[in-house]
């Protein structure tokens, strides 16, 4: 037996065995897919009277506002959790104690609270304010997905500096470069390319995190879709076709994060080229840099 598989090929016995139990499976699941589709035809959920108001114009109008409060929410909540996050990063990089620490505190503190507690706590704080409902409950769902997600995107980017060789800083160093030219000019841009994916996954997290408003009465796409399952009649109808325009969103952002990281994949020349090259533009002449 060849070392390189972990069982045994398959004989004729064994194939005719694995395709009876596909066989029977695929029946199992047409057969309690079309009980499903069944009961609810039964229910009612397929009469032409709920179709026809589910894809009428107010209908829609009131689909485009609740993803226009969503796309508000969530590109807030994206780009000062980005901001947040590589702050934090920096901070917990330090050579300070006196940084360092309460860096580490503030992500530990923000990554350990419930997300919905958050933006629950800070709702009731905005109330006291005297806001306007609506934008307090946009302050508190935006402040919340920063807090949570800046976080988290804290340690995505420690840990892509981190993955950059030492060498290319300690060349940097090498040449006169203080510690901030480093940090913008030759870590960040390679750490990048390790991080890209996965910061754009916690883009898809924020995404569908943006729907907790809908406990604080903010007027996302849930919450109007609560609003139109009452109109309608159908709160199957209508939050499916909520779930398909998540979907198809999510979907932009992860075809975006793949398309990205193969038009980086073959732009990339090799790290250490890319490296000396950037060093070069950034530092510039030596002696002007106050080596």
């Amino acid at each position: 037996m060849s070392m390189n598989v972990l069982f045994d090929a398959p004989g004729p016995k064994a194939r005719r065995r694995h395709l009876a139990y596909s066989v029977v499976t695929a029946v199992l699941l047409v057969a309690g897919l079309a009980w499903v589709i069944w009961k609810l035809d039964d229910a009612g959920q397929f009469e032409s009277r709920i179709f026809e108001r589910l894809f009428a114009d107010n209908i829609f109008n009131a689909l485009a506002e609740g993803l226009r409060a969503t796309l508000i929410a969530a590109a807030i909540s994206i780009v000062t959790s980005l901001v947040f996050g590589f702050v934090l990063a920096v901070a917990r990089l330090s050579d300070h104690a006196f940084i360092r620490w309460p860096a580490t505190v503030i992500v530990e503190l923000f990554r350990a609270i419930p997300l919905l507690l958050m933006i629950v706590v800070l709702f009731f704080y905005t109330g006291t304010l005297g806001m306007e409902r609506q934008s307090g409950a946009l302050l508190a769902l935006v402040s919340g997905l920063t807090l949570y997600n800046g976080s988290v995107l804290c340690e995505v980017f420690r840990a892509g500096i981190n993955a950059v060789p030492k060498g290319q800083s300690e060349a940097a160093y090498a040449i006169g470069m203080r510690k901030t030219q480093v940090m913008t000019s030759i870590l960040t841009p390679q750490a990048v390319r390790f991080m890209l994916p996965t910061i754009i996954s916690q883009c898809v997290v924020v995404l569908k995190d943006s729907s907790l408003g809908f406990l604080i009465t903010y007027a996302e796409l849930l919450r109007q879709g609560k609003s139109i399952a009452t109109y309608v009649g159908s709160s199957l109808m209508t939050y499916l076709l909520v779930a398909l325009i998540y979907i198809v969103l999510n979907s932009l952002l992860s075809l975006t994060a793949v398309w990205t990281e193969a038009r980086l994949s073959r732009s990339r020349s090799g790290p250490p080229a890319v490296a000396l090259e950037q060093i070069e533009d950034a530092a510039g002449d030596p002696w002007r840099t106050g080596a």
